[in-house]
């Protein structure tokens, strides 16, 4: 599936608001590839967005390869040809692979869900604020975010 125009704007949106917040946090990097075992299985999937804090970040990570490590938060946004239930399946193997956070954003319902491992996903939409005790510091709502992508209602 090839990301459109809501898509692009929403990625970029994102990266703004997420980069603004983890200066001397740690690291976002748009469509980085990232090693993780998938049932097993090696698996290289390619977020829109992911997030690694300072601490975690391999000492040997070269500048031209991919993460090699599970990131804290990852980000896939609905694109056009996908359902809500392929990247909720997606979610799931994210954090079995050791993801600490999955955001999955649905431009359709204007909506950014957010999947936990231990606990169960929680919805954000319109001006209820997404915080995360994870992310100190990080407030955001969906609206905020879709406002900044330019996507009107």
């Amino acid at each position: 599936m090839s990301p459109k125009k809501f898509n692009s704007k929403l990625t970029r949106a994102l990266l703004y608001l997420i980069d603004e917040w983890c200066q001397g946090k740690g690291e976002v990097y748009p469509e980085l590839a990232v090693k993780l075992i998938r049932k097993g299985k090696d698996w290289m999937p390619v977020p829109e967005l992911l997030y690694l804090a300072a601490e975690r970040f391999p000492e040997d990570w070269e500048e031209d390869v991919a993460c090699s490590v599970p990131p804290d938060l990852v980000i896939e946004i609905i694109s056009p040809g996908q359902t809500y239930g392929q990247l909720n399946a997606k979610a799931k193997d994210y954090l079995d692979a050791g993801v600490l956070r999955v955001w999955v954003v649905d431009s359709k319902a204007r909506s950014i869900t957010v999947f936990y491992p231990d606990a169960p996903p929680q919805t954000y939409m319109g001006n209820t604020l997404l915080i995360d005790s994870l992310f100190p510091g990080l407030e955001l709502t969906a609206e905020q975010v879709f406002k900044k992508a330019g996507i009107s209602n």
